[in-house]
């Protein structure tokens, strides 16, 4: 069976390219693509002059299963994900219990091949419980099929058990996917240091606590040669140390979040729990400099950082509020204010959301390529219209876009080929 995308924007990231274009689609692959002479098909799908680009890969996404089920569960988080754009979710194993053992493993993918439309890629735990102790049996669950390690928010402060837990995954090609935050400085912390958090009384902390666990995880990835990624680098402070990284040849890619490249610590406003996040939003400088900083290819990784949360953990105190923000279905049309106020491209942003991540992961999704899996979203990038969150497909509503007018549409979602979403 194949399929043809005609009259299509193209958007490729590899080859930093926006034209309009036409894809062939065989069995579930790209087979072909041009910008003149489309050829026949079984299937013709005319996409009237919209964007087709790479479905995006989301590094970082937490599916409560198992554990805390009515917050989200694969089904929910699956069909948010298509309806997002989003082809694949790399998740996260900080679930109750922790994805630690191949058996807890096993129980995630058998899930997520049932319910979700999407491909799932499941991340392991880096130490036992998450607890910075004792590191898993990174051999085994590399056999049972996890894609990185890591140990999400719960930073390895022990640097003798996380320097071992390198060594040993350098030894298995493990990728460790690390959160680069100072523990002790960053406990308690619910906004950033600064005039705004001391005016809204609020426990802080500096963004040197990023920089600062950044400097000792480089320092460490120097020593052991481990493939390392930075979950997310929020702070203009710990950038240098990323370049320096870089420019001495470590094997080392960074990422952050839509919600840090978007919003500051202005919108966190009249003390609004949504917008609480970790780490906390940063200063307006900060979110400028990693804008740059993903422009450049300093930061590789743009991520969603889906994070759901129940209506009770949020309405408290704002101290007391549980951190983290869904983001699979406003992830896009986020991305697009970046496109929309002339700071990206959008190649540039499919080489963050789709392209490098996929790179990381040895994947060969990402890409507009003969060969490549038919994993593509279709879009509107200028349509409008305003985010009413209890529209939203995941179980958990906690999004700060709520009521935000936002532009971009997702018209559709296909992954081998096959649509896993069309926009009513």
């Amino acid at each position: 069976m194949s399929t043809l995308f005609t009259n299509a924007r193209l958007i490729d990231p590899a080859k930093d390219s926006d034209a309009l274009g036409w894809v062939l689609v065989v069995d579930g692959a790209i087979a072909d693509l041009g910008y003149d002479n489309a050829p026949n098909a079984d299937k013709t799908v005319d996409c009237v002059g919209k964007c087709l680009a790479p479905g995006i890969v989301d590094i970082g996404v937490k599916v409560c299963e198992p554990g805390e089920r009515h917050k989200e569960s694969y089904k929910t988080a699956g069909a948010a994900a298509a309806a997002g754009g989003v082809t694949t979710m790399v998740t996260r194993p900080d679930t109750l219990p922790a994805i630690d053992t191949p058996e807890v493993l096993e129980f995630v993918e058998r899930r997520a091949n049932e319910a979700a439309p999407v491909n799932v890629l499941p991340m392991a735990a880096l130490t036992k419980g998450r607890e910075g102790r004792e590191m898993t049996e990174i051999g085994f669950l590399l056999d049972a099929g996890a894609v990185a390690f890591t140990d999400c928010d719960h930073v390895v402060s022990d640097p003798k058990v996380f320097s071992r837990a390198l060594s040993y995954a350098r030894s298995c090609g493990a990728l460790v996917i690390a959160h680069p935050q100072e523990p002790g400085l960053s406990k308690g912390a619910a906004a950033t240091a600064g005039k705004f958090a001391a005016l809204r009384g609020l426990p802080a902390v500096s963004p040197m606590a990023e920089r600062m666990g950044l400097d000792r995880d480089m320092a460490l990835v120097e020593m052991t040669g481990a493939k390392y990624h930075a979950d997310q680098i929020t702070a203009a402070r710990a950038l240098p140390a990323l370049e320096r990284a870089k420019k001495n040849g470590l094997d080392v890619t960074a990422g952050t979040s839509i919600h840090h490249l978007t919003l500051n610590e202005l919108d966190v406003a009249d003390y609004r729990t949504f917008f609480k996040i970790k780490p906390p939003l940063r200063a307006e400088d900060d979110r400028l400099a990693l804008v740059e900083a993903v422009k450049s290819g300093l930061i590789d990784v743009i991520s969603s950082m889906h994070t759901p949360q129940d209506e009770e953990s949020k309405r408290l105190p704002f101290e007391e509020a549980a951190s983290g923000a869904v983001a699979l279905e406003t992830f896009l049309p986020a991305a697009l204010r970046l496109y929309h106020n002339g700071s990206l491209t959008l190649p540039e942003l499919f080489r963050a959301m789709a392209l490098n991540p996929a790179k990381r992961l040895g994947l060969d999704s990402g890409r507009l390529e003969a060969g490549a899996p038919a994993d593509l979203v279709l879009f509107d990038a200028d349509a409008p219209f305003v985010l009413d969150r209890f529209k939203l497909k995941s179980k958990s509503k906690n999004t700060p876009f709520d009521g935000a007018r936002l532009q971009g549409k997702v018209l559709a979602t296909y992954v081998a080929g096959e649509p896993v979403y069309r926009r009513d």
